[in-house]
């Protein structure tokens, strides 16, 4: 089994940055692709960024397009989402996932293979 683990949330407010890390397990990490996901209260979770193993294919949501910047460190085992220009809207708890065949339907839950237990963003206005 693969673990990920988040962290990086908190309050801030509206215009200010974040930026989230997940750190994962095993040995393998290089291999997989890697996403980001968001879930707020009532909501679906929804995708948010992905990264192909070794970075060469970058895909964001249209909602965090110019924004967010997905980025991983193979070395050290891990992915991270820089979130800039933070809006109330982006309040979540963010996931981070991984994919171990990098899918084509890399927007959707169903692609990933392994999931963290999420960090909480708050933004305030």
């Amino acid at each position: 089994q693969v673990q990920l683990v988040e962290s990086g949330g908190g309050l801030v407010q509206a215009g200010e940055s974040l930026r989230l890390s997940c750190a994962a397990s095993g040995r393998t990490f290089s291999s997989y692709a890697m996403g980001w996901f968001r879930q707020a209260p009532g909501k679906e979770r929804d995708f948010v960024a992905r990264i192909t193993s070794s970075g060469g294919v970058i895909n964001y949501a249209d909602s965090v397009k110019g924004r967010f910047t997905i980025s991983r460190d193979n070395a050290k085992n891990t992915v991270y989402l820089q979130m800039n220009s933070l809006k109330p809207e982006d309040t979540a708890i963010y996931y981070c996932a991984a994919d171990r065949f990098a899918v084509y339907n890399y927007y959707t839950v169903q692609a990933y293979d392994y999931w963290g237990q999420g960090t909480q963003v708050t933004v305030s206005s």
